[in-house]
């Protein structure tokens, strides 16, 4: 328990960041809601939308895992990419 009422100052820290960084997440929600339903406004399926943008992450990382593996082969066989 002395430890934790030694580091009082640093878990204060720590608790308000996460609280902004929540804060923060909630309004990046808000956003991308309303950006949603100016979609749907403009006609736009938000169904849709959301199962291509799902795909379109999906997909950057699956990229991305490969661009990786495809790097660390190419180094073990001493080939500069």
């Amino acid at each position: 328990m002395s430890e934790i009422g030694h580091n009082s100052g640093q878990l204060k820290s720590i608790c308000e960041r996460i609280n902004n960084l929540e804060d923060a997440k909630k309004a990046l929600g808000d956003d991308i809601r309303d950006v949603y339903a100016e979609a749907k406004g403009n006609g736009f399926n938000p169904a849709a939308l959301r199962v291509i943008v799902r795909k379109q992450r999906a997909d950057a990382k699956k990229a991305a895992e490969l661009q990786v593996d495809v790097d660390a082969y190419m180094a073990a066989l001493g080939i500069a990419g």
